[in-house]
Formats: C-alpha cells, structure tokens, sequence
C-alpha cells in the first residue's frame, strides 16, 4: 500500500492530492493514510501537506525501494517485487529463505551488506547506499547444467544497461563487469535442484556505483573500483537499476522459453575483455598460461595452450588472471 500512495504521489508531483481521494482511490481510511505519509516521511521523503489541499511530493531520498525503482521499470516479471532492507548479512541468504514461497523475479535488495561476498567465497565490500547490492530468485525450468548461462545473461544485461547510460565497460568471463582494468561488477549465482529439477535459481550482482577512492582498502584497491571513480560522475541508481533489470529480463526471457542465448552470447563475445589475450588459468594451486581465443556457443571459454588446439573451459571453480595483473 506505501509504494502505491508513493506512486500516485509522483503522478501528481506538480500539485497536491487529497486524502480523502487518496483513501476513496485505495480504500483505506484517512488515518491509515496519515500513517502511511508518515511512514514515508521516516524513509526521506519530503512530503508537504496542508490542510484541505492534501498533500504533495516535494523530494525522494536515493533509496532503492519498489517506489524509487517503478518508473524505471519496462519489465513484466523481473524487480516487480522487492524486498528492500537497510542493512542486511547478505542478498543472497536472505533471497533463499523466501525463495520456495516467492514468485520468480522477486528481488531482494539491501543499502548495506555486512556479510557481502562474491565468486569462490571471496569477500566483497558493500557500503552504504553507495553500490547496488541486491539478488534476484529465478525457477527456470531447465537443465541444471544450463544454469551457468544464466550468470552470462547477467553480466552481458549489465554491460547493455552501461552502454543504455553512456559508459562503456567489458566482460571478463563469466561473471565480471571491468572498467579501465578493475572491476565495478561481480554475479554470483547459487542454485538449489534435485536431479535434474532446480527448485530455484539466486543471482547475486553486487554493482559499485558511488563507491571513493577511500572506500577500496588493501588488496581491494588493487582490482576494484566504481563507476564512479572511472566516469568522475555521480551515477543514478535507480535509473541503472531499472536499465539493468529491463535488459536482463530481455536475454532471460528468450533463454527460458525457447532456449535461445544467442543474443546473451554476441553481448558477450563483443564486450569481452579476454578475448585475444594471453591468460592465466587457476584451479586450486594449479596455475596455466594459455591463450583466450573465442566463447563457443555454450558460452564456455574457448583457449589455446600453445599446441594448437582448442580447449573449451567451464566456469565451475575456474578462475581467470591476466599475465600481469586482473585482466
């Protein structure tokens, strides 16, 4: 109801509204809708009211709730629930605790996680309000071995919504968005199934937006940074968000229905970082040098170690290295 009463708020944002249209509209008493404003006001809004004029939205706080995010929004499924929290251990744990009783495309989304981390178990910085921590519950009904594909619609959807803004960044295989070398972008995606039926599908995407120089400490600093930082401007975040959702909802869309991932698949070949580059591949304490040449149509990494022959490379606990540095 508080989102609702916030969007008709915007819809009248150049004059004010009545309660009692308000309350005939929703069907709810002038009380509730007292207390609803209220509600709002706690949030950041700046909501101007007088009496027997109503009220009217005079600012909104940059926040990344349903109401922020809506007008954004060109989706049918994807975002068109969310679960915002002000602080939270992590998207992703909390998104599998709702995921058996929620519809897929329900998102759970935070301004500050304590426990954020990323791909391998690493541990990724999330402060407050200035980044898009947030996970998405999917149920495709597909071959679990396909799921992998659904951490490349991500990352190719997130380059799309970049390029929608302006900003160019590219796609260091599977699941990194780079910019200038570091990365402002990383997806984890989880997976519950039995056999071969998935019960649900999380897909973590933690975006550094507004992040400074001061926030990326220690080794951190080394191969993170933020949009931010490398565009030397403000990023609107309810904006990225609803480009992201709209283009990811575009790729998955065509993928779980007719298994199509041939658009996912040109994004990624386009703005792959990779491609063309002597690499290193590391699994555990093992570390080999070979050449990225291409992503097959499965999306897996095609790669050359020397002898002329292509490999292709699952992303599983693979990871990718540049000779010298991340990429």
């Amino acid at each position: 109801m508080k989102d609702k009463i916030l969007i008709l708020l915007k819809e009248n944002r150049d004059g004010f509204i009545s309660g009692e249209k308000i309350s005939d509209k929703f069907g709810v008493s002038r009380s509730a809708i007292w207390k609803y404003m209220n509600a709002l006001k706690e949030e950041g809004y700046e909501i101007e009211s007088i009496p027997r004029k109503g009220y009217r939205l005079v600012s909104s706080p940059d926040i990344l709730t349903y109401g922020e995010v809506e007008e954004y929004l060109g989706t049918k499924i994807i975002g068109r629930k969310i679960y915002y929290f002000d602080t939270i251990d992590s998207t992703n744990i909390k998104a599998k605790e709702l995921a058996y009783k929620e519809d897929e495309g329900t998102l759970v989304i935070a301004e500050e996680q304590t426990l954020g981390r990323g791909r391998l178990g690493r541990t990724w910085i999330s402060p407050k309000k200035k980044g898009i921590w947030m996970s998405i519950i999917l149920k495709p009904s597909i071959d679990p071995m396909k799921v992998a594909k659904i951490t490349q619609i991500g990352a190719a959807a997130i380059a799309l919504a970049l390029e929608d803004l302006g900003i160019e960044a590219f796609i260091k295989w599977p699941n990194d968005i780079v910019m200038n070398g570091k990365k402002v972008c990383g997806i984890l995606t989880e997976m519950s199934c039995e056999l071969n039926m998935i019960n649900y599908v999380i897909m973590g995407v933690g975006i550094n937006v507004n992040l400074d120089s001061e926030d990326f400490q220690g080794e951190v600093s080394k191969v993170g940074t933020s949009l931010k930082i490398e565009t030397g401007e403000k990023i609107n975040r309810k904006e990225l968000l609803g480009l992201f959702l709209n283009r990811f909802e575009e790729l998955y869309m065509p993928f779980i229905e007719k298994d199509d991932f041939s658009s996912t698949l040109k994004v990624c070949r386009e703005k792959s970082i990779l491609i063309g580059k002597e690499v290193k591949l590391i699994r555990g304490s093992e570390e080999k040098k070979c050449k990225v040449v291409g992503l097959n149509g499965d999306g897996e990494l095609e790669v050359d170690y020397g002898n002329g022959v292509v490999e292709n490379v699952l992303s599983g606990e693979v990871s990718v290295r540049g000779l010298y540095g991340y990429v």
